[in-house]
């Protein structure tokens, strides 16, 4: 399968199935176009009022040639494997999302999670329930030795002691049980403070700060219960911190919805605040909500995107580049074969767990009832639904037959699917056209990276 596409000066022509990106002249771009219409006087005849017969020869069949190398046209060899994969982690588990806060301080009127309630009742995970948790994970990992929690709500820094003490009895049975564990804090920022700066700094391999971007797009939503915005009071704090993790990871994580489809100026905001690792999300919502995302949205959306590459690109040229989550793209190696099949692991090797302690598939499916898999104490006992995940890869999903993203998204996001179709083998097609266009970006950036690092170079 190929895919071609020409953006920011590049004519790119992908092949999905080896992960070959080929940078081509205009020639070998329609040749290789029509190259599987017929045989070489076929193309030609195709293309001999455009270019000039010995080029158009020459270049089919240095195309020929690619092909017999494997470079080109490459057949799919993964389909088969497709169901094998998540059979031989055994059941193995290997991060765990600690709902440690079921309540929040804000009460943003986009939030998936019903402003951290999940639909049920306000509550905080004791240090019990979390201890166990760490406990459960523990058994469940066999040998893997790196082991990654998420520190999640709601708002988890309602409950900082808890997380305290989780991470430092974490750290007290690392030595013992042979584990190393990563820690992720997600915050809308409010309870930052000193010592919740230092604890971070020195304990979270990531931190995930919300951040919407323009004062006025985060005050639209991020407010506390008395309808005050709260863009003031956190990017100070937020500045703080970044300033004192000295170069560790962290994110600004924003969402966009149909009230700032142009979010790009967000984006220009959080640069100019001084943050150069960013994210935008698009907003998760219920069907004809006012925040929905709609069809006349998307192609102002896929040019936001495109002009998001050419600020990326221009930045990068300036010496001030900027990290942006969705266009982080290795194009020497990138993900495994198993990661690219199999997609994040949710409901097999990576589950939610909630403040009383039972499990989910991720955050996405805490309070729906029906997906429960069970409880730290007695581990998994909803069999039928890990099965349903452990079955749910890109080459389950019909609707991904024939995309040429499919091996970068690996089939998507199961909770988005469940959502718009009510399978966790369907597709969110809104969302996979944002997909593609930001695959599209990320490789087209990531090529003019190689190509400013070797200008530079060369001056």
């Amino acid at each position: 399968m190929i895919h071609q596409f020409k953006l920011g000066g590049f004519n790119v022509v992908l092949d999905v199935f080896s992960g070959g990106i080929h940078i081509v002249d205009d020639v070998a771009y329609d040749v290789i176009e029509n190259f599987e219409k017929g045989d070489e006087n076929r193309v030609v005849g195709i293309l001999s009022g455009k270019y000039a017969e010995e080029d158009i020869r020459e270049c089919y069949s240095q195309v020929s040639a690619l092909k017999g190398e494997g470079k080109l046209f490459t057949p799919d060899t993964y389909a088969e494997m497709a169901g094998e994969l998540k059979e031989k982690t055994g059941g193995v588990i290997k991060a765990l999302c600690l709902h440690v806060a079921h309540t929040c301080n804000l009460n943003c009127e986009y939030c998936f999670a019903s402003q951290g309630k999940y639909h049920g009742e306000r509550a905080v995970m004791s240090f019990s329930v979390a201890k166990r948790a760490m406990d459960f994970l523990v058994e469940n990992s066999g040998k893997r030795r790196n082991l990654e929690v998420d520190f999640f709500g709601g708002e988890p820094l309602m409950n900082f002691d808890v997380v305290k003490k989780t991470v430092e009895y974490a750290r007290s049975i690392e030595k013992e049980k042979n584990k190393n564990f990563r820690f992720t804090l997600t915050t809308n920022g409010v309870l930052l403070d000193d010592e919740v700066i230092d604890f971070c700094n020195k304990e979270m391999s990531n931190v995930v700060l919300s951040l919407d971007g323009r004062k006025e797009v985060h005050d639209r939503y991020r407010v506390d219960y008395s309808g005050n915005g709260s863009w003031e009071k956190i990017v100070p704090k937020f500045k703080k911190l970044v300033e004192k993790r000295g170069g560790k990871n962290y994110y600004m994580r924003g969402t966009f919805t149909h009230f700032n489809t142009d979010f790009t100026e967000d984006i220009k905001e959080m640069l100019d605040l001084g943050f150069t690792e960013l994210s935008m999300e698009p907003v998760v919502c219920a069907k004809g909500d006012k925040n929905e995302l709609t069809d006349a949205d998307l192609p102002v959306l896929l040019g936001q995107y495109e002009k998001l590459a050419e600020m990326m690109i221009e930045r990068d040229k300036r010496g001030k580049p900027f990290t942006f989550y969705h266009y982080m793209l290795d194009l020497k190696g990138g993900p495994c074969v198993y990661k690219r099949i199999s997609g994040c692991g949710s409901g097999t090797e990576y589950m939610a767990v909630t403040p009383w302690g039972d499990l989910y598939p991720c955050h996405q499916f805490v309070g729906e009832e029906k997906f429960r898999l069970g409880d730290i104490y007695s581990g998994v006992t909803n069999e039928k639904i890990r099965e349903e995940f452990r079955n749910c890869n890109v080459y389950a999903r019909r609707d991904c037959d024939g995309c040429w993203a499919k091996l970068y998204c690996s089939g998507g996001c199961a909770a988005n699917a469940y959502h718009a179709t009510g399978s966790v083998k369907g597709v969110y097609k809104y969302g996979c056209e944002l997909f593609r266009k930001r695959i599209e970006c990320a490789i087209v950036v990531a090529l003019a990276k190689m190509r400013n690092a070797r200008e530079n170079a060369d001056s």
